[in-house]
């Protein structure tokens, strides 16, 4: 008869060519919003730096070839801070020569590719720096700021969505319709501090731990399913949460560790492409692996009845529930006049996300984005303007990120980027019988943009001797008037805009009444004309 300790460690077993074969299927299957979802982690929390290097938004980006990647950086990187910290402690010959060594260029380079150098911890290096250097000024004051704005987004935010990332590939596994805004459903849920916690003593934990190095490796493992386990039962205690990813990765650190170097191929592939093959295929492939082993272990740690399985309690992650369940549910469920009982949205290839363990309130209940509408012309006027201010948006928070500081830079119509406002206005006016085909959509969006910015950015240089646009300094361009990692981050907001941002906005314009609606375009389009005029006026005359 198998002892209980034996069934334990039996039921871990899995193998890693099954769990592999397994995550090619699921990605075949939801490929593209894998690949948005991965990219919308990368930007907002930094877990995958190496694919913002194709992207734009990492220092990366900006260099001239291959053989000049040492030198320095647009912005301060994660070795530069680390360099100055050494300097400033030790004074010592020793250490400069040693940075200054050709062969620390590399290591640098690795450094500045898999760290986040806006994290807290390097904010807070930062601040150091400054002390020692005996500078109390004003700067030191914002600094102080910027840190404990950094630690708050690190906890309600940057951990709050890697746990929605781990959800939705949790989900897409049996559900192929799994949307890319459940990386945001703990908010949706309103469900924070708990979550929030937990992950906070996890990075505390770790954070203390990696000084060990050894410690840190072995810890990193155990504490890997906590996500996990969070995205499948947020109400779950810290201390159960520990708990359970020790017993899942227990006889399984050595396994998880190989894993991790199987990848290692892709990612010397990933770093020879600057990004390229890690932003179209090695996160989402690596993410779905881990995804995968996560089902994997809970469902043999629950069929093992070992301690503390009823705290994985999301059956419906592996049981797909047939239709006539899901009515027979859903009947029960509007009986208890729960928060969902106001909507007829009903999806079989969804999760049942009203029979989920947590409930959202009433107000935070809302009927599904239908992007197949009708638009009237005050209704794209207005979604110009809209479009072109959240771009300008979007590319100064870009700049802040990388550099700290606001950029006017190419903003020649501030606060418009009207680029964004015709490409949209495109999008909505072809692409709308293309919705049903997401990849497609894609791919057009990624052509439409690279042929419009390269023409746009070519006549405003020959014409009016603007340079808007400056990627002398990027890889991958096309006459360095147009980047290619910039045409995929932009196709990937172009179906943002068409699948969720223009439904929504018309929405809300649309509950305005018809004279205000009117009168808001054509302020918004005076504006923007007079700045159009005040360029044009000096080449007219």
């Amino acid at each position: 008869m198998m002892i209980p300790s034996e069934r334990r460690e039996k039921s871990t077993m899995w193998k890693r060519k099954e769990l592999k074969k397994n995550a090619r299927r699921s990605i075949r299957q939801n490929y593209w919003r894998m690949v948005s979802v991965c990219f919308l982690i990368a930007l907002l929390t930094a877990s995958y730096p190496l694919a913002t290097a194709f992207l734009g938004v990492h220092p990366l980006s900006h260099i001239d070839t291959i053989s000049n990647l040492h030198q320095t950086f647009e912005t301060e990187t994660t070795s530069q801070i680390l360099e100055e910290t050494a300097t400033r402690l030790f004074h010592n010959t020793d250490i400069e020569n040693l940075y200054q060594n050709p062969s620390a260029t590399y290591t640098n380079l690795l450094v500045d590719l898999y760290a986040d150098s806006t994290s807290t911890f390097f904010a807070v290096l930062k601040i150091f720096n400054t002390f020692l250097d005996e500078h109390f000024d004003f700067i030191v004051f914002i600094l102080g700021i910027s840190a404990i704005l950094a630690f708050l987004y690190r906890i309600f935010v940057n951990n709050i969505l890697i746990i929605g990332e781990k959800r939705f590939f949790l989900e897409s596994k049996n559900y192929k319709d799994t949307r890319i805004s459940k990386i945001f459903f703990l908010y949706k849920l309103h469900y924070i501090r708990r979550p929030a916690f937990t992950m906070f003593f996890r990075s505390l934990y770790q954070f203390l731990w990696n000084f060990t190095v050894i410690g840190g490796i072995y810890k990193h493992y155990e504490y890997w399913m906590i996500p996990y386990i969070l995205a499948e039962n947020p109400r779950i205690s810290k201390k159960n949460a520990f708990f359970l990813s020790r017993q899942l990765s227990n006889h399984n650190k050595k396994k998880l560790l190989l894993l991790d170097l199987s990848f290692l191929g892709w990612k010397m592939l990933s770093l020879l492409s600057l990004g390229l093959v890690d932003f179209l295929y090695v996160n989402p492939y690596m993410a779905t692996c881990k995804a995968e082993l996560y089902l994997t272990l809970r469902r043999n740690y629950v069929l093992s009845r070992s301690p503390g399985y009823e705290y994985l309690d999301d059956s419906y992650l592996e049981h797909i529930p047939s239709e006539d369940e899901l009515l027979i549910s859903k009947a029960l469920y509007d009986d208890s006049e729960g928060p969902y009982t106001q909507t007829s949205y009903f999806a079989p290839d969804q999760y049942p996300v009203f029979l989920f363990s947590v409930q959202p309130p009433f107000s935070a209940v809302r009927s599904p984005v239908n992007p197949v509408r009708k638009y009237d012309l005050w209704s794209c006027i207005f979604l110009f303007h809209a479009f072109s201010i959240f771009g300008w948006i979007v590319e100064n928070l870009i700049h802040l990120l990388k550099t700290g500081e606001f950029s006017f830079d190419g903003a020649v119509f501030f606060p418009w980027a009207p680029m964004y406002g015709i490409f949209g206005i495109l999008l909505l006016l072809f692409m709308k019988k293309l919705i049903p085909k997401p990849e497609l959509v894609f791919f057009l969006n990624f052509a439409v943009y690279t042929l419009i910015e390269y023409l746009a950015s070519w006549i405003l240089e020959l014409g009016y001797s603007l340079k808007v646009t400056a990627y002398s300094d990027y890889l991958f361009t096309l006459n360095e008037h147009t980047y290619i990692g910039g045409s995929a981050v932009f196709a990937l907001l172009g179906c943002a805009f068409l699948y969720y941002l223009a439904p929504k906005w018309t929405e809300a314009f649309s509950h305005l009444k018809k004279n205000i609606r009117i009168v808001l375009c054509i302020l918004l389009s005076l504006i923007f004309l007079g700045f159009v005029f005040k360029i044009s006026l000096p080449y007219i005359w």
